[in-house]
């Protein structure tokens, strides 16, 4: 049995734009060209590769299948590279990358941006915390991913990136109103605290480890740098990773809450595919991390 190439995107397409109207515009196909192509590779395969939900999504088969797109993709590429091919500027390759939402924020994009200067590529980033990026890998969503765990998802392989460190820091206004003798147990069950979104747990780690039980009031801001100026305005305390706290706090805008800051160590992972463009992705992106994260001990 064989996957023949172009269904194998097709499935591929549809998973990425989410219906079958949306990836027959993007395959410059009719949405019922598209749909003949799901059922043959459906036949073919005696098994249901999409959900026709809405978004559509992948079936365990249909994950596997979107993998193999992305894989070939990947090896067309790099071959065409190898034999002196001029690359096509509307067909550029797409490219999948998960990221946390901080190092999104403040360090990820510049190895990107250089990357794109030297190869036809395009970056589809999916932004997630770093404690479930890893779950797109093992999905096949992407292809590489910025994550905080350590151990290689199966077919995958791990680069060791650096820690980023976050403080916990609010405004002096902010603490003189909440926190007028200092960041107590007391005075902080009752502070408003800033998350990124409900699966944001820095902040009850370090309340925790401040000796502090329940819940603070909470504001919810889930974008990494309007997070951070909700800080700086005054909304809440949180912490803020030192690439956006230094400037603030060295100009008097945030001061420290004292207590240990909190070290997330992060590691890139991508597919255990030898492939030339997604090396050179991992080299810019390690190097990039690795001048500008602490070092893990």
């Amino acid at each position: 049995m064989r996957i023949p190439l172009e269904l194998a995107e097709t499935v591929a397409a549809v998973v990425d734009e989410g219906t079958l109207d949306a990836a027959a515009r993007r395959l410059h196909v009719t949405p019922s060209a598209v749909s003949q192509r799901i059922k043959a590779l459906e036949e073919q395969l005696g098994r249901v590769v999409l959900v026709r939900s809405k978004p559509a999504r992948p079936t365990d088969a249909g994950v596997a299948v979107v993998r193999l797109a992305r894989q070939l993709a990947l090896l067309e590429h790099d071959t065409l590279t190898e034999l002196g091919a001029d690359p096509d500027e509307k067909a550029r390759t797409s490219v999948p990358l998960a990221v946390n939402a901080d190092s999104l924020g403040t360090w990820f994009l510049e190895p990107l941006a250089r990357l794109s200067q030297r190869h036809p590529v395009v970056f589809d980033l999916h932004r997630d915390d770093q404690d479930f990026t890893a779950g797109l890998l093992e999905t096949g969503t992407v292809m590489g991913a910025v994550t905080s765990r350590a151990t290689p998802v199966a077919g995958c392989r791990v680069s060791t990136l650096g820690a980023m460190r976050y403080e916990a820091v609010a405004t002096p206004r902010f603490v003189e109103r909440w926190l007028p003798e200092g960041a107590t147990p007391e005075a902080l069950a009752s502070a408003p605290v800033v998350d990124f979104d409900r699966r944001d747990d820095l902040q009850n780690q370090w309340l925790q480890a401040a000796g502090v039980g329940g819940r603070p009031p909470r504001h919810f801001v889930p974008a990494s740098n309007d997070f951070a100026t909700a800080v700086r305005l005054g909304l809440g305390w949180a912490l803020l990773p030192t690439f956006q706290s230094e400037a603030p706090l060295a100009g008097g805008e945030l001061v420290r809450l004292g207590g240990p800051p909190v070290d997330v160590p992060l590691y890139w992972q991508q597919w255990n595919l030898r492939s030339a463009l997604l090396d050179a992705i991992a080299e810019e992106i390690v190097a990039e991390a690795r001048r500008v994260l602490m070092s893990v001990a």
